[in-house]
């Protein structure tokens, strides 16, 4: 990976800016930051008590609920692919 350029960008999440680093395209980053910052303020508007520290674990902890079933439903059709395939070869 040191061959790679570091992309360097100001992304806004929450009221905030920080500043992001990393392999990836600029519009990459800046969608992530998109879709954290959108993530966060559906969680605020149901839970309008939170303070910034909870909100952003909630986010943390709705993202990996998310994450984990996407990666459990690419494991289902990956294992499903295999089975066809298996059924075409014999």
């Amino acid at each position: 990976m040191s061959d790679q350029k570091i992309t360097r960008v100001a992304v806004d999440i929450y009221g905030n800016t920080y500043k992001m680093a990393g392999y990836e395209s600029a519009g990459h980053m800046r969608l992530v930051a998109t879709m954290v910052d959108d993530k966060m303020r559906e969680i605020q508007s149901a839970n309008p008590s939170l303070d910034t520290a909870k909100l952003a674990v909630l986010t943390a902890v709705n993202t990996m609920h998310d994450y984990l079933k996407v990666k459990e439903q690419l494991e289902e059709l990956e294992h499903e692919l295999k089975q066809l395939k298996g059924g075409l070869n014999g």
